[in-house]
């Protein structure tokens, strides 16, 4: 009796439209790291992510945003 496993792979045409996108390079090197390191990466690039949000945040609330209006100055149109 024959199984699947037995069966030669066919490439997925969805797959291989996406893997000419995609830096394997990138995939190979992360999954050099262990585990613990992995996460370590992932924990710093979600701390990155949120200093930028609340940069982001205080940047559209500042005293310095460019909806302020300036008495001092008029447009002359």
């Amino acid at each position: 009796m024959s199984s699947y496993l037995d069966q030669p792979l066919t490439p997925d045409p969805v797959i291989e439209a996406y893997k000419k996108d995609v830096d394997r390079t990138l995939l190979r090197e992360n999954l050099k790291l262990t585990v613990e390191q992995r996460f370590n990466n992932l924990m710093a690039m979600q701390k990155f992510a949120e200093e930028l949000r609340r940069a982001a945040k205080r940047s559209a609330v500042g005293p310095f945003r460019r909806t302020h209006s300036y008495p001092h100055f008029s447009p002359a149109w």
